[in-house]
């Protein structure tokens, strides 16, 4: 079985059953906080390491996570590692999350833009997203700027990407002239 799959089902359980217990808000925060604590490099190995006993591993995240966790997701982080599948933990919490926002009808967009843009012009990009209906309800909008884009902008949400950028425009137009029958013809004369 996939890695994919292994980790949507995993997550889907802890959902389901978060939501049925009334636990859906601490659990989300706590795989939020999971998130941001395996950017650390050594914690992430040692999910995935297979070469650390498995009660060692238990006996590290216990006193990593004793006070951090909810009981809940104390729980579950204790099958996993009983049934060896600690290794899974970075990838279930990145499936719990989406699942998650899909539950509340959360998208994520990502706006890239050549230079960096004032709140009042992210809030009208926010708001005709929101209007368009391309979107779910609420909108989780995060900016980054990339100069390469010479002007213009990038909108990625749901697997799609909008590219309004001058380079793209400009790599359009490159591959019209190279492309272009009558031009060829003419140069080959």
């Amino acid at each position: 079985m996939s890695v994919q799959r292994i980790a949507s089902r995993y997550a889907k359980s802890l959902i389901e059953l978060a939501d049925e217990q009334g636990q859906l808000e601490p659990v989300t925060e706590d795989m939020h906080s999971l998130k941001a604590l395996m950017e650390n490099r050594d914690l992430y190995l040692l999910f995935k390491s297979p070469v650390v006993p498995t009660e060692k591993k238990k006996q590290i995240f216990n006193k990593l996570f004793k006070d951090q966790l909810s009981p809940m997701t104390s729980g579950f982080l204790n099958i996993l590692t009983t049934k060896g599948r600690e290794a899974y933990m970075p990838d279930v919490v990145e499936d719990y999350i989406k699942q998650y926002k899909r539950l509340k009808h959360i998208s994520t967009v990502k706006l890239t833009t050549a230079v960096e843009l004032d709140e009042q012009m992210v809030q009208a990009i926010h708001d005709k997203l929101k209007a368009s209906g391309v979107t779910d309800d609420k909108i989780e909008m995060s900016t980054t700027v990339d100069p390469d884009l010479v002007g213009g902008f990038v909108l990625e949400f749901d697997d799609k990407i909008y590219d309004a950028s001058i380079s793209n425009k400009l790599e359009e137009l490159k591959r019209q002239f190279r492309d272009n029958v009558y031009v060829s013809q003419i140069i080959a004369r």
